[in-house]
């Protein structure tokens, strides 16, 4: 049975043998608790042979004071697990939706990591993201935004972020996806770039476990097929890091 560790933030699944880390970042309120929202996207992976550092956050308004912290909180963690493997894989990180966002915001530009994969990124206004924030923002006279705000997110990813390997996974049927918009920018950025997009069945809930799928969505989903897409999906993200490694 594999049994997730929680180290102060983060959520641990650590083999004997990793074949590499991966480091998580879920999106919005599903990533309150990564081990329980993406539970069986995680152990997928870890029975691959990857160790997992899942954060754990409630997201807020302010996104770059946030990656900061997932940074910080990772990069302690990678060190510590270092330490007690005596040596240390190649990292990977994975981000969904708002997780895809963090990663890219993350201080060291992308630097040290092997790779991303981001899973249906988006980069919307509050406006779009959270229910009913226009209407609290003129009832107590502030102007709620995230900072940075959509179109500064994207002048910094297009000037600071550096790693060059990415794969972009978008879902046929989610209609806040905006990997494509991810993918022009990141191709436009001046060297070498080996980012790539791929479309794969699902919605922009595929990523999540089950469970969390009925509660959000109710009975009428059907468990096979979403078992089936998920299965997919770790088996898709296996396949590209190997060949990448």
């Amino acid at each position: 049975m594999t049994i997730f560790r929680k180290r102060k933030q983060i959520w641990c699944l650590w083999p004997s043998k990793p074949i590499a880390l991966i480091e998580f970042i879920g999106g919005s309120y599903l990533a309150t608790n990564p081990q329980i929202s993406y539970r069986r996207l995680l152990e997928g992976l870890n029975q691959k042979g990857f160790a997992i550092h899942a954060w754990s956050y409630i997201p807020g308004f302010d996104h770059q004071s946030q990656a900061n912290e997932a940074w910080k909180a990772l990069r302690k963690l990678r060190v510590q697990f270092e330490n007690r493997i005596g040596g240390l894989p190649k990292a990977i990180r994975i981000g969904h939706s708002l997780g895809c966002k963090l990663h890219l915001l993350a201080p060291d530009g992308g630097r040290n990591s092997h790779s991303l994969i981001a899973l249906s990124f988006n980069n919307f206004t509050a406006e779009k993201s959270i229910p009913f924030v226009e209407e609290l923002s003129s009832k107590i006279g502030l102007q709620a935004e995230f900072s940075p705000n959509p179109k500064e997110t994207m002048r910094i990813i297009s000037t600071s972020y550096l790693q060059s390997q990415n794969l972009l996974i978008r879902f046929e049927k989610d209609n806040i996806d905006q990997s494509q918009y991810l993918l022009d920018i990141l191709q436009n950025r001046e060297g070498i770039d080996n980012t790539k997009i791929i479309l794969m069945k699902g919605d922009h809930l595929t990523p999540a476990s089950y469970g969390i799928r009925k509660f959000l969505l109710g009975n009428n989903t059907e468990t096979i097929s979403k078992t089936r897409k998920l299965s997919q999906l770790i088996d898709q993200i296996h396949q590209w890091i190997k060949e990448t490694l």
